[in-house]
């Protein structure tokens, strides 16, 4: 029994949970919103095949790209312990593990519409086929083309329940798109010099740090806007949404600012800690705000 635990534990630790679970919260407030949209009354059933869905396609992209990064997990500080770069998992088993999950993701979401099923699809080929294989080691645009598969749980969510992509569905999934900069460029500046010396090409890593932090103050600036322009989507804003994302997006537009001018990995860091719990408050007030307001 405790060989099964510590079996499970070692697979869900190379399924890289802080991030999985983002993505779920992220699908799991697109089938919320849904239900509320299309006026359905909230069923556990589907909403837990859903969510069983998102977190196994969650897995399967995130075992994948592990199983190709290997060689480079193996050369970073904050990376070489992971599971299959300290040996504790075989290259294959990962690889196993990875593609049975990814196809059970799919196969879940035929359960509720081809739609859905898609949308899961074009995540994860984006994530593995775009993101991994193709850019990560190409170009700085890694994070811009490859990042389009984090706005895919949310559409996977939203889709799974009222089989169509909706306005505010769109708007949240892009917002996902939209962070990911800020949040990925702040974590490559404290680490340039490991991404460097594996040659990822990080923005970062390519450009000075003035250019670097610059960048990242745009892109922040940009969520901040971005996350207002719900106003466009009918009935979907109210005074509780603009005023709590304009709060949430002032801190993190502050320490961009700051990132800027002093140009530190201890501000790159604090921005890094910051985004995720930017990216779940600012969805709570998204589902809080369709349904109460």
């Amino acid at each position: 029994m405790s060989s099964a635990i510590s079996l499970v534990k070692l697979y869900w630790e190379l399924s890289k949970p802080k991030i999985i679970m983002l993505l779920v919260f992220t699908g799991i407030a697109g089938m919320l919103v849904a239900y509320k949209e299309v006026h359905q009354t909230i069923s556990i059933v589907s909403l837990g095949i859903g969510t069983v869905a998102i977190l196994l396609g969650s897995i399967g992209a995130e075992v994948l790209t592990n199983y190709h990064d290997r060689d480079i997990d193996s050369m970073l500080k904050r990376t070489h312990n992971r599971p299959i770069p300290s040996g504790r998992v075989t290259p294959r088993n990962a690889l196993i593990f990875g593609t049975v999950t990814s196809v059970l993701s799919v196969i879940l979401c035929l359960y509720f519409n081809w739609l859905a099923a898609a949308c899961m699809l074009f995540g994860l080929v984006d994530n593995v086929g775009v993101y991994s294989l193709w850019l990560k080691r190409r170009s700085w645009l890694n994070i811009i083309l490859g990042g389009v598969s984090g706005g895919m749980p949310v559409l996977v969510g939203c889709t799974a329940i009222a089989n169509a992509i909706t306005p505010l569905a769109l708007f949240m999934s892009a917002l996902v798109i939209v962070w990911i900069p800020t949040h990925i460029w702040s974590l490559a500046i404290k680490e340039r010099e490991e991404y460097k010396a594996a040659k990822i090409p990080m923005l970062p890593v390519i450009v000075s740090e003035r250019v670097a932090t610059v960048c990242i103050a745009f892109t922040s600036s940009l969520l901040v806007v971005f996350s207002l322009a719900i106003l466009l989507v009918p009935n979907a804003a109210s005074p509780f949404y603009i005023v709590s994302a304009a709060a949430l997006g002032a801190t993190i537009l502050g320490y961009s600012i700051k990132l800027a001018i002093d140009r530190t990995t201890k501000t790159a860091w604090t921005l890094f800690k910051l985004s995720s719990p930017y990216l779940t408050v600012i969805f709570i007030v998204i589902v809080l705000n369709i349904w109460f307001f």
